[in-house]
């Protein structure tokens, strides 16, 4: 089967480490997958414009529905591909749905985008999913598309750290938890030696959040990092993300508001846990029971009156919350690997 993906990939953020699952999956598996677009040495996917012998062509919006490459005669071409069953909609940012706002977190800013995107999705694709179980719409359909790559998976070995707390990810509504987690830190933070928080927006407003209106989005409080001793360190390609996870003792997970109120995974749920780190979940322990397991919800969740006294023991005995880490990449290896969602994905394709 060959399988076209369309995606508006960035250098330094987003899914591409998962596209580049699905492609190696589907190189081994008998199959093809590519990115619609042309090469870009910057952003090594599986790039090309060929759709002659295309079996389905999965639209996957993160961020927008423009395309990277092309324009509406590319839209052309792509819709007409294939027939509309065997084209799916993947709503990574929760934006086919009416207009929600949580912590002041939204995927729409009126009710008028909200009905011009759900508009769209609908004019290419009969097959809409989302990466969360519980979607709100009844058409929506559930499909995780971010995997687990036990390639990806670093050692979990804390003797050369140089970090004390990583974050990998923008500050785009992210200071509300973010925000939680160092004052929680604060009382111990002679214990964390250097915290860094890698990625736009921690050190100033992004040259683009005036242009789109997005200053509300990137809103920190960088005197509270400074006066912390917080690093705001520039950006990642994605190909290092894993790596510069590895370089932390801890690594917070920290969702959009958004993205925690609708149950989604993202890239950072499954990347986290193959980074030789340990990832302190700043969500529901709920969520993070039916998503890590029940022994990360018991010990890896930060939450009540021992936030504090939880970042303390972790960093002084990682080596105990490793094996904890350990059994949610065992239960990750069996369920969510490039292979595992490939299956899936031609199942939908298939309905």
């Amino acid at each position: 089967m060959k399988l076209v993906f369309v995606y508006y990939a960035y250098e330094k953020q987003g899914s591409s480490l998962d596209l580049q699952g699905y492609a190696r999956a589907a190189g081994e598996m008998g199959h093809e997958a590519t990115v619609y677009g042309w090469p870009n040495p910057k952003i090594p996917l599986n790039y090309s414009i060929e759709l002659a012998g295309a079996d389905a062509v999965i639209f996957v919006f993160e961020w927008t529905t423009d395309l990277l490459y092309g324009d509406r005669l590319d839209w052309l071409r792509l819709v007409s591909s294939v027939p509309r069953r065997r084209r799916v909609v993947i709503d990574c940012d929760g934006r086919y749905n009416d207009v929600i706002n949580v912590h002041g977190d939204f995927n729409h800013r009126t009710e008028a985008e909200s009905v011009a995107y759900v508009d769209f999705c609908d004019a290419v694709a009969d097959k809409i999913y989302q990466p969360s179980p519980r979607p709100l719409r009844r058409n929506v359909g559930t499909f995780l598309f971010h995997i687990y790559d036990p390639a990806w998976e670093a050692p979990l070995d804390f003797s050369a750290k140089d970090f004390g707390i990583v974050y990998v990810g923008h500050s785009k509504f992210r200071w509300h938890g973010m925000s939680q987690v160092l004052r929680a830190l604060a009382p111990v933070r002679g214990k964390a030696g250097r915290i860094g928080l890698f990625g736009y927006g921690w050190d100033r407003q992004p040259d683009w959040a005036e242009s789109l209106k997005m200053e509300d989005a990137y809103q920190v409080d960088f005197a509270h990092m400074k006066a912390l001793g917080v690093e705001a360190l520039p950006p990642v390609a994605f190909s290092e993300v894993i790596a510069t996870m590895s370089r932390g003792i801890i690594n917070p997970m920290v969702y959009r508001p958004l993205f925690e109120h609708m149950d989604f995974v993202t890239c950072r749920t499954f990347e986290n846990v193959a980074a030789g780190t340990i990832p302190l979940f700043l969500l529901n322990a709920d969520y993070v029971r039916s998503v890590f397991g029940e022994a990360a919800a018991d010990e890896l969740v930060l939450a009540g009156d021992r936030q504090t006294e939880k970042i303390a023991d972790v960093l002084s005995r990682p080596g105990h919350y490793a094996e904890i880490v350990e059994g949610i990449r065992d239960e990750f290896r069996r369920h969510h690997t490039p292979q595992a969602r490939l299956r899936q994905l031609i199942e939908i394709i298939n309905e």
